[in-house]
């Protein structure tokens, strides 16, 4: 697997991960759950670090490629 396709992968984890943690948080605040609404926060949290994560694994690959 190319550093580009891992980028990618990350990436969609990242944002896989922000969207469940965001669905956890929400619903913990529901239903009056704190220790829910902060797992949540976290993944969501986690989720935008994949996605940062991705972003330059694939800045990476195009820069190795330009040496």
């Amino acid at each position: 697997m190319s550093l580009k396709e891992q980028g990618q992968k990350t990436q969609v984890k990242g944002i896989v991960n922000q969207i469940k943690g965001k669905a956890n948080e929400i619903a913990g605040a529901v239903k009056g759950d704190s220790g829910q609404e902060l797992k949540g926060k976290i993944q969501k949290n986690l989720g935008k670090l994949q996605d940062k994560i991705g972003r330059e694994e694939e800045r990476a690959a195009v820069r190795k490629n330009e040496l």
